[in-house]
């Protein structure tokens, strides 16, 4: 593996693992009873996980530039498939580190509840007490969490498998499309185009579905109608059925790539 390969992977594994902590931020919202708030700290990492994915595309398109410029693009598949890769691992990594994510998450807002501030809650975090407090709050699931996972869900297969299809298309989307520009040279710049396409199905399907149930849940916790026991295992089995999405999209890779090539033709 390469520099420029290794940056690639762990980029991908920067915007899935960001993606899969900010699942704590509502765990945190329903302990401290702080959902407004919980809800602000989810968007901001969700946000900066979609922005580093629009860095993702230029990087994935100079390698693609360079393997056929060196007459390597056979290679490229590969290449493609140790992305793929190294999101399946950070999503896993970040469900192991869920609990540490809530932990920080209901510090963050306590701190931001008390000085109103963004930037100075993030320029605490490097000082010697936000050392401390991340230190403090590092933690593994317990054989007792892992053992509850056996029991209610809190959402139906139904709503697990279309998140699983939703996060399948989002992590396959830009690759899948750079990787049609490839096939289809001749309409390369139409192929890569069509990744907003299959990225913004992948979030009306996330917005429409998915969202709502978790929303709803939250306000059954609040409420007292559904317990917090009951909401985190609903956010763990959230968090399986994104690992299974990016698994998934090793599967869809090359058939979502073919078909995008060939759309491009008609475009």
């Amino acid at each position: 593996m390469d520099l420029q390969l290794l940056v690639i992977c762990l980029l991908t594994a920067g915007i899935n693992l960001i993606g899969t902590l900010a699942y704590g931020a509502r765990i945190a919202g329903v302990r401290t009873r702080r959902i407004a708030i919980s809800f602000a700290l989810f968007n901001i990492l969700v946000l900066v996980s979609r922005m580093s994915n629009s860095f993702l595309g230029p990087f994935l398109a100079k390698r693609i530039e360079l393997r056929l410029g060196d007459g390597g693009g056979e290679a490229l598949l590969g290449d493609f498939r140790l992305v793929l890769l190294s999101a399946s691992v950070a999503v896993f990594v970040g469900i192991l580190l869920v609990p540490t994510a809530q932990r920080l998450f209901a510090s963050a807002i306590s701190y931001f509840q008390q000085h109103r501030s963004t930037t100075r809650m993030l320029l605490h975090t490097a000082t010697p007490a936000g050392m401390r407090t991340i230190r403090n709050a590092v933690a593994m699931p317990s054989s007792g969490q892992l053992q509850a996972l056996g029991r209610e869900r809190g959402v139906g297969w139904g709503v697990l498998l279309a998140n699983c299809l939703a996060q399948a298309l989002l992590t396959v989307g830009v690759l899948a499309s750079l990787y049609a520009g490839y096939l289809n040279p001749e309409y390369r710049v139409t192929a890569s185009q069509l990744s907003a396409v299959i990225n913004g199905l992948a979030t009306i399907l996330l917005f429409a579905l998915i969202d709502p149930q978790l929303s709803v849940m939250t306000d059954d916790v609040i409420e007292g109608r559904v317990s917090e026991p009951l909401f985190r295992r609903t956010i763990v089995w959230i968090s399986f059925s994104r690992l299974a999405g990016t698994i998934l999209a090793q599967v869809l890779f090359v058939p979502s790539a073919m078909a995008i090539a060939w759309v491009a033709n008609f475009v």
